[in-house]
């Protein structure tokens, strides 16, 4: 049984930090990349980052380059999203996603499992 669980979300300041963890079980385990997804109301869910199963990351979104960084614990099967210089258009629900098929990470559907999301809000 596959199971990603978001959390750390909430309300934020601009210019403010959060930090959201995504614990994987399951079948997903330290051989599989992951990622990290949002969804803004209206908009199609986009890419953010995502962590090659080293803990080097694969790449991010030009949107949050040298703001956000991503990294993971394989010893606690957990991954990471540190979100610094939050700007109000980073609102949005954040999805952990899992187990990359090919290598278009910024692609939603090239990943196999999801989390049921954290909600981000800066004002």
């Amino acid at each position: 049984h596959v199971q990603l669980v978001e959390s750390g979300g909430g309300s934020v300041q601009a210019l403010g930090s959060l930090r959201l963890s995504c614990v994987y079980s399951g079948y997903i385990d330290r051989t599989c990349c992951m990622g990290w997804f949002r969804q803004a109301p209206g908009k199609e869910r986009e890419e953010v980052a995502a962590i090659w199963p080293s803990g080097n990351p694969i790449d991010f979104a030009d949107s949050v380059r040298g703001r956000f960084t991503i990294s993971r614990d394989n010893s606690k099967n957990t991954m990471f999203l540190q979100m610094n210089d939050l700007k109000p258009e980073d609102s949005a629900m954040y999805y952990c996603a899992g187990v990359l098929r090919g290598g278009t990470w910024y692609r939603a559907s090239a990943w196999d499992y999801w989390g049921q999301g954290t909600q981000v809000t800066v004002s």
